[in-house]
């Protein structure tokens, strides 16, 4: 389920109710119910073309519910006064108070600044004064690491898991697939910065798991994967779906263990929490022997807590990497992930404003800093227009910050090319890799940390403005180049179907600026990279793994956490089919996502890759799909499902999804001519 096998594609189809129509108009700023009484349920849903306000966003629900404080989240202003001190991490704080019920409040997430309302706390039992089992013990080590939610398809290999999952106050939310839980799991720990667990039974729930699992490897989001083993006395004997979990599932993960002995089980518990939540996060996998879960620990028995001081720059450092910048005549900040999960990006636009110096975002962290500010130069990456490249190959000088350089960002790993100069700011930089050239200096550090340093270094000295000048003049050119680039097609568009460029210029237009963007894998999200411009940190999650599946999930975990906020899942038809069980998940937890799916009936991505090959019809093998209803699907499972065939009808069904109380499904009908924003679109190829 790689990123060379999704697709865009779509499901349920509006269409625009002409003037004079029989059919009632409906009303867009009125929730519309679903369920069986709410629709007809043969006939699909249409939208009219009303007359919009094309230039304010629409609300989303009809009343804002309690919401989960997001660690990744934040305001980014250029007025120092205006930006909070953070909050620690929960993730890190393995000392919290069981008691405690509320996370602590995060960064500010409009310009009032005023604090997201706390989510209502699941109820925790107190913690046992006498003995307790193995299960209530890995819960309450995992309530301390930060972990609210747990997302299982339920096997009968951890039950006492789960009991001391609902014991310990941790939400525990059924999926259709281990998949999708290992995706909402690892959704949550990418937009939060703290972990969720993903659990399953043995070697099939296992196995289900590890997309998700490699998934947070690549995305470095901390993640619990918990999996169910079969009773000691029975391994090694081929049991029923036995496997190695720690050496096969687990090699997946950054740390994987399987527990055997119970005087053994605090000190690798605490091993693998602090595996998760320090350093450079990821996902941790830990095996359970269904008989072990129920054997009890002495009473007092503490969790080992003991971690590493995190890493911080020394100040020769600082010095170096700012008289690296300051002296450069085209320099560029490359800033990835690191960047978000430490919740700095107001600090990196200070260092960009100080210096003049602009930034581009690592693939898939578009939303690193504001994209509408001056110094923004776009996403490097799959869907970047060519100056984005061309900007970063000028460069003679590259601070790289909280980015891995992976194969996609790079270009193929031909960013840093031989004989740049760049520097690398990481908890876990790159000091060796196979092919990379060295870097003039590694720190290991965290982004906030440094960014910090080096803005109040800034702000205590004096700059050369000579050079900044010159570079400010260079800096208006390459955003004009960037602007342009980017800016989506707005030629009147009849058809066939839906404009993809036009829906995600109308998504940007109605959705709130805090809302929350998770992409899947396909062609379809070379649009989203292109045109979609993220105004706020901590409002895009898409796997930098290419799996299909993704986005979905991602979307509920979010809606979740966020239950105030606008949250649209954007899919193809191949990767949105994988996952779409988790409908009914959406349906059941009351998750008000919005799933735009893009149906050209093909698996696009790899067919645009044999059409490359030269080998026509006959090379165009196992890729063309046949025909979902992805809008009645979506009703069958109590969602809302709407089917847009125009680009008119695709802005009614977005107003009408943002007005809806629950979940919605809009299907956009897309024509196989479209297969990337750089090539042209022919009719039905």
């Amino acid at each position: 389920m790689a990123e060379e096998r999704s697709e865009e594609a779509s499901a349920e189809t509006v269409s625009p109710v002409p003037a004079g129509s029989a059919d009632a108009p409906v009303e867009h700023d009125t929730p519309v119910e679903h369920g069986a009484a709410a629709e007809a349920p043969v006939e699909p849903e249409v939208a009219t073309e009303a007359p919009v306000e094309h230039d304010a966003p629409v609300e989303h629900g009809a009343a804002a519910e309690a919401t989960e404080p997001d660690a990744s989240v934040e305001p980014v202003t250029t007025e120092p006064a205006s930006v909070p001190e953070p909050e620690p991490d929960p993730a890190l704080a393995f000392t919290e108070e069981l008691a405690t019920e509320h996370e602590p409040s995060p960064e500010p997430a409009a310009e009032a600044a005023e604090p997201e309302p706390q989510p209502a706390a699941e109820a925790a039992e107190p913690e046992p004064a006498g003995p307790r089992t193995v299960g209530r013990f890995i819960a309450d080590a995992l309530r301390l690491a930060g972990v609210r939610y747990a997302f299982t398809v339920p096997g009968e290999s951890f039950l006492g898991l789960l009991e001391g999952l609902q014991a310990a106050g941790i939400r525990v939310v059924a999926t259709r697939h281990e998949g999708g839980a290992a995706f909402m799991a690892e959704a949550h720990g990418q937009l939060t910065g703290r972990p969720a667990a993903a659990i399953g039974t043995r070697a099939v729930g296992a196995a289900n798991l590890a997309i998700g699992i490699h998934t947070a490897r690549q995305d470095s989001a901390p993640m619990f994967a918990l999996v169910g083993q079969v009773d000691r006395a029975f391994r090694g004997r081929e049991a029923f779906q036995e496997i190695d979990q720690a050496t096969t599932i687990g090699g997946l993960a950054t740390h994987a263990v399987e527990l055997t002995a119970l005087a053994d089980v605090p000190r690798l518990v605490g091993d693998a929490v602090r595996t998760a939540v320090t350093g450079r996060p990821g996902p941790v996998l830990i095996s359970i022997p269904e008989d072990l879960l129920d054997e009890e620990l002495p009473a007092g028995t503490q969790l080992d807590t003991s971690r590493p001081a995190p890493a911080r720059p020394e100040g020769d450092d600082i010095g170096a990497v700012l008289h690296f910048l300051a002296a450069a005549e085209r320099p560029v900040i490359l800033a990835g992930g690191g960047v978000l999960r430490a919740r700095t990006s107001t600090d990196l636009v200070k260092l960009a404003d100080l210096l003049r110096v602009p930034v581009i975002a690592g693939w898939r962290r578009g939303d690193v800093v504001p994209n509408d500010h001056p110094l923004y130069l776009g996403m490097a990456g799959y869907g970047s227009p060519a100056v984005v490249r061309e900007r970063l190959e000028r460069a003679d000088a590259i601070l790289v910050i909280g980015c891995r350089l992976s194969e996609i960002t790079s270009f193929g790993y031909a960013i840093p090319a031989e004989g740049q100069a760049w520097m690398h700011v990481d908890v876990e930089p790159l000091d060796e890799r196979a092919g990379l050239p060295a870097a003039k200096r590694t720190i290991a550090a965290d982004a906030r940390a440094f960014l910090r340093a080096a803005v109040t270094r800034l702000q205590e000295g004096v700059l050369e403005a000579a050079i900044a000048d010159r570079r400010q003049a260079t800096n208006l050119t390459d955003r004009a180049a960037w602007e342009a680039a980017s800016a989506p097609d707005d030629a009147p568009w009849s058809g066939p179907g839906v404009h993809p460029g036009h829906a995600i210029a109308t998504l940007r237009r109605l959705l709130p600026d805090d809302a929350i963007i998770a992409t899947d894998a396909g062609n379809f999200g070379l649009w989203v990279a292109r045109h979609f411009r993220f105004r706020r940190p901590g409002t895009f999650l898409g796997p930098t793994s290419g799996a299909m599946g993704y986005g979905l999930p991602a979307a509920i975990a979010a809606a979740l956490v966020h239950r105030d906020r606008a949250v649209v899942a954007i899919a193809g038809d191949g990767g949105f089919a994988m996952t779409m069980a988790e409908l009914e998940t959406a349906v059941r937890e009351k998750a008000k996502v919005i799933a735009v799916v893009f149906d050209n009936e093909r698996y696009g991505t790899i067919r645009m890759h044999q059409d490359r090959r030269g080998g026509g019809a006959a090379g165009a093998i196992a890729t063309d799909l046949g025909s979902i209803d992805f809008a009645g699907i979506a009703r069958a499972c109590g969602a809302r499902g709407i089917r847009a065939e125009t680009d008119a009808a695709f802005d009614v069904a977005i107003r009408q999804a943002l007005a809806n109380d629950g979940p919605t499904l809009v299907h956009v009908a897309l024509d196989r001519g479209w297969v990337s924003p750089d090539v042209a679109f022919a009719a039905g190829a």
